[in-house]
C-alpha cells in the first residue's frame, strides 16, 4: 500500500479576516487569495498560495459565524527554514508566544504562537 501524507487541507479560523491575512501574509511572506464562497452563504475565506502537485497541505483563513478562533484545538505547524525566525517576525505582528523555539530531537525544533485571531499556531524547522 502506497503511503502518503493525510492532511489534504486546513482551515485557520478568523474574527477580522482582513488583519488575519496581513499577519500571516507578513510572517509568512506570501500573499493570501481571496476564494468564492463555497456555500453560497455568508462565508469569507482568504487561500494560501499553494501547488498541488507538491508536498505538503493546502488551506485558507476563514471567517464564519458558527466557529470561533481558539487555542485550544487542532495545531496547525508551518514549515520553514528556522522556526525562531518566524516566531519573531510573529510576535512582531502582534502574535504572542506560547512556546518559544524548542528542540525536538531528531525532528528538529518548533516554536508555537497564539494568532492575532486567537488560534494556537505552529512553526517547524529542521535548524
Amino acid at each position: 500500500m502506497k503511503k502518503f501524507n493525510p492532511v489534504v487541507w486546513f482551515e485557520i479560523y478568523v474574527n477580522d479576516i482582513d488583519r488575519a491575512a496581513i499577519f500571516y501574509e507578513q510572517v509568512l511572506q506570501v500573499m493570501l487569495e481571496d476564494m468564492s464562497d463555497p456555500t453560497n452563504g455568508n462565508v469569507q475565506m482568504k487561500c494560501f498560495p499553494s501547488d498541488m502537485e507538491n508536498y505538503g497541505a493546502a488551506g485558507a483563513l476563514v471567517k464564519m459565524e458558527a466557529v470561533k478562533p481558539s487555542t485550544n484545538g487542532s495545531l496547525i505547524y508551518f514549515g520553514c527554514e528556522d522556526c525562531q525566525i518566524l516566531e519573531n517576525r510573529a510576535v512582531e505582528h502582534g502574535a504572542e508566544i506560547i512556546q518559544a523555539k524548542m528542540g525536538i530531537g531528531e525532528h528538529g525544533f518548533v516554536s508555537i504562537v497564539k494568532d492575532t485571531e486567537g488560534n494556537s499556531i505552529g512553526f517547524h524547522s529542521m535548524n
